[in-house]
């Protein structure tokens, strides 16, 4: 098991405008506590096996499931990202920093994703994607958004659309991110069975690893 995991003064800095106000009795210590919830999701625990140092168990779980509950994980990758994203290049962002998340199924296809992401695309001038993507009206959507589709065409095109070869090697950078977020145990097995738990999950790995 790694070292024991904390939270520094300029990361909680930045942290503490998503933490929910607390009504009546005030929270415990909140470094400790989501120093605890990192430590467990880097190492794939359950809480009744945290170390003693981050305090009782069940205020590690009922803390991670209640915030989890109220996307407050996923927001702090949202409004992180938007702080701090350079986007003359979508594919995560230029530098291969996650911006975004939606989970679906395994089975479903890449379009689910990508149209319901698709509004909240920031502006960038293009947008790296492999041949799962290769839709006329995704391409036109981008199109319309200002955005230069970098996609290889399907196989079964009849006329294939020519994209950037050159630019489309930068693509390595989402696959290094997807490795980096499974760095993270809990990711990696997915325990958590719950979408929105799960989904917190992989934007509290996010957030750690490249927006903190």
């Amino acid at each position: 098991m790694s070292d024991l995991y904390w939270l520094s003064d300029a990361q909680m800095a930045k942290l503490e405008p998503f933490f929910p106000k607390s009504h009546g009795k005030p929270r415990v210590d909140d470094r400790r506590v989501l120093s605890g919830i990192i430590f467990i999701n880097r190492n794939g625990l359950r809480c009744r096996d945290a170390p003693e140092e981050y305090g009782p168990p069940k205020t590690l779980y009922s803390r991670w499931k209640r915030w989890s509950e109220k996307g407050i994980f996923a927001r702090m990758l949202l409004e992180l990202a938007d702080q701090g994203g350079e986007t003359e290049t979508l594919m995560i962002d230029a530098i291969g920093r996650p911006l975004r998340m939606f989970l679906t199924a395994g089975q479903r296809s890449d379009y689910i994703g990508a149209r319901a992401l698709l509004s909240d695309l920031p502006a960038a001038k293009h947008m790296l994607a492999d041949r799962g993507y290769d839709a006329d009206w995704y391409r036109e959507a981008l199109e319309n958004k200002g955005i230069t589709p970098c996609i290889p065409s399907r196989k079964g095109r009849k006329v294939p659309i020519p994209h950037d070869a050159d630019r489309y090697k930068k693509r390595h950078k989402i696959e290094n991110s997807f490795a980096r977020l499974k760095d993270w145990r809990r990711v990696a097995t997915r325990y958590d069975r719950c979408p929105k738990v799960f989904l917190s999950a992989c934007a509290l790995a996010a957030v750690v690893m490249f927006w903190l």
